[in-house]
């Protein structure tokens, strides 16, 4: 990644960004696991010729599913939840039925950076 123009994260290592003029390209790889994402369809397309010519891999299509956290993608917005993840340890702990509480925080509630 680095001998294709990309820097390295200072504080997650696996991830590499790289920008060309107002566009930005982001990749994250965790162990064989490889994700990408551009303000600019045409950079990932070369990303994705760049792995191909290096790698043995397969395209999945557009995120679902990372590491445990699912991805919904719409229009003007990404929706990240772990309902799958939430539900598989209620099966495991046998607690199915047990009582639905509301979520903490209102769900149309938006974060920003200016929320930090």
């Amino acid at each position: 990644m680095i001998e294709n123009d990309f820097k390295r994260g200072q504080v997650d290592t696996t991830l590499f960004r790289r920008t060309l003029e107002k566009d930005i390209l982001v990749v994250q790889i965790y162990v064989d696991d490889i994700i990408f994402g551009s303000t600019n369809a045409s950079l990932c397309k070369e990303i994705s010729k760049l792995m191909h010519d290096e790698f043995k891999m397969s395209m999945m299509g557009e995120l679902k599913f990372f590491l445990g956290i699912q991805i919904n993608q719409c229009k003007d917005v990404v929706y990240v939840h772990q309902t799958k993840y939430a539900e598989e340890l209620l099966k495991k702990f046998k607690l199915e039925a047990c009582k639905v509480m509301n979520t903490p925080m209102h769900p149309t509630c938006t974060l920003s950076k200016e929320d930090t």
